[in-house]
């Protein structure tokens, strides 16, 4: 008798258990992955913490939207080749039917929200079922610790693309956490002529550094930068940062905004943004398009998540990761759950 699955299910905010299940079936088109490592971020504290917006979550729900593993079953019409793979895959559950999604924008999927980890079963668990459709293998030799950070190196592939820097542009990340690190080694490797983190934690300005970035500003050496920059990358989600990327940005510059905002936090002075002819754009998930520029960066080495985990947890540490996470702790990097 083979042994139980096991997946750690919030059962509502403030609660959860680790059950023991039967594994797993996949369905047609779909294959099952035992998962090797999963990353937590601040968006499944808010799902434990009942902060997620509604109809953004399900509860009950299995945690889980950033994870590697490796295709151990696949279900009717699913290629048996995966089998083995190492793989990653989207986490939004796109219709592939509707218009967005024909144009290649499946994070705009018009058919609903629906995604792994809030809305489906997660990677908090030893095995985690996805599409066959929705995978990007990864190669054989591929560190599946790291490249459970593919997930957010996919919304910063995002950003990067919206953004369009050229080789010799002025860039500035705004923010030092995992988005804006992955930020910079994305952004680094299209040459540009300046790269300046800005965050006010010493300790991420090192590293930022070491990731391929010129220069690092705490926020208030950064007011001397304002109109500097061909592009902003703003990756915090803090109640100002909004507004610093746009005074940050040059006339006729770009911004893009990949953190996660509370309501009325954003205080962009719309006045500014018109005189100075500013492009805002916003991030949420990651298309398909930009889930395979991350994936094709890690496997030629540009783009190393490795140096940004931390800590390591197996399911039974769920309760203590979390706390770790978005405890202010400047040494706490990326946790992650290794089943």
């Amino acid at each position: 008798m083979s042994a139980p699955s096991r997946a750690l299910t919030v059962e509502r905010p403030g609660s959860h258990r680790l059950d023991h299940l039967p594994v797993p079936e996949p369905g047609p088109g779909e294959v099952r992955v035992r998962v090797a490592a999963a990353g937590i971020c601040m968006s499944d504290r808010e799902v434990y913490d009942g902060r997620r917006a509604p109809g953004y979550v399900t509860y009950p729900v299995v945690p889980g939207h950033e994870w590697a593993g490796t295709v151990e079953a696949v279900g009717e019409g699913a290629d048996p080749a995966l089998l083995g793979r190492r793989t990653v895959a989207e986490g939004f559950r796109s219709c592939g039917r509707c218009d967005r999604c024909r144009e290649g924008e499946t994070s705009l999927c018009t058919a609903g929200y629906d995604e792994t980890g809030f809305t489906r079963p997660g990677a908090f668990a030893d095995h985690v079922v996805v599409a066959e459709r929705l995978l990007h293998p990864l190669p054989d030799d591929a560190d599946l610790r790291a490249a459970a950070l593919l997930e957010p190196a996919a919304v910063v592939a995002a950003a990067v693309r919206a953004g369009a820097p050229e080789p010799g542009a002025r860039v500035a990340v705004v923010g030092a956490g995992t988005l804006g690190l992955l930020a910079v080694q994305l952004l680094a490797a299209v040459s540009p002529g300046e790269l300046t983190v800005i965050d006010p934690r010493a300790e991420r300005a090192v590293l930022a550094m070491e990731f391929g970035a010129d220069a690092a500003r705490s926020p208030k050496e950064a007011e001397e930068l304002h109109g500097r920059f061909d592009l902003v990358v703003e990756t915090a989600g803090a109640p100002t940062t909004a507004a610093d990327a746009c005074l940050l940005a040059r006339r006729g510059g770009r911004v893009v905004l990949t953190g996660m905002f509370g309501a009325g936090s954003l205080g962009i002075d719309p006045v500014h943004l018109s005189v100075s002819q500013l492009t805002v754009r916003s991030v949420f998930g990651a298309p398909s398009s930009a889930w395979s520029y991350a994936v094709r960066a890690f496997a030629a080495g540009v783009l190393d998540p490795a140096p940004l985990i931390t800590h390591t947890f197996p399911l039974e540490g769920f309760a203590q990761a979390l706390a770790l996470v978005g405890s202010g702790d400047p040494a706490t990097g990326k946790v992650l759950l290794c089943p």
